[in-house]
């Protein structure tokens, strides 16, 4: 079983592979349709604003293959920070559609709910976990590094898996079926990050 790290310009690729260098965990950096048919699993990681960070997966040759992937053969995969925006329909921040696999969309913080909090959000924050039988299990009073003006909005609430405070409650974390997605950054955020992807790779 290999974890694919989805390589389109954007992300810390490097600091996943290191993690699960470390957890003797099998990883790839997958460049290319071909090389990302042959994961059993997929982070997609993402930094910057969303339009751009479509426009870089959109040439990448890599998104009907993980459309295949995602949708029709259930592939589990975890989207990071602007990687789980992606996955909404839209974004505030842009006027670029989204890949669409979650009912959900990106909209940014505003003056009511920040209470003078300023933006980005920067730093780091306690996470209250919904569920704590797959992302989050066994990892206790998690805190992780958030660096982000906007934040994902299901419009489910059964796809809500974790939440965070800043000024007011936002989403942390999604799940909804195969698909995953933290706002945080797992591979900034020391233990509770570690132990996150490792729960990934065991789901």
């Amino acid at each position: 079983m290999t974890i694919a790290l989805v390589n389109y310009g954007l992300g810390n690729i490097k600091a996943y592979a290191n993690i699960y260098r470390v957890l003797n965990i099998p990883c790839m950096v997958a460049n290319s349709s071909e090389e990302l048919k042959q994961a059993s699993k997929i982070i997609l990681p993402g930094v910057g604003a969303f339009d751009w960070a479509m426009k870089r997966l959109n040439q990448s040759g890599m998104r009907d293959t993980l459309d295949e992937l995602v949708l029709n053969q259930k592939t589990p995969v975890l989207g990071i920070c602007v990687g789980m925006q992606m996955m909404a329909k839209k974004s505030e921040e842009g006027s670029a559609d989204g890949l669409g696999w979650v009912d959900a969309e990106v909209v940014r913080f505003n003056d009511g709910q920040l209470k003078q909090a300023p933006l980005p959000h920067m730093g780091w924050n306690d996470v209250v976990p919904l569920k704590t039988d797959c992302l989050f299990k066994g990892i206790d009073a998690p805190r992780y590094y958030y660096l982000h003006s906007y934040y994902f909005c299901a419009h489910q609430e059964s796809d809500v898996l974790a939440t965070t405070f800043y000024g007011s409650e936002f989403t942390a974390a999604i799940a909804s079926d195969n698909i995953y997605g933290t706002q945080f950054h797992p591979e900034k955020s020391h233990r509770w990050g570690i132990d996150l992807l490792n729960n990934f790779y065991g789901l």
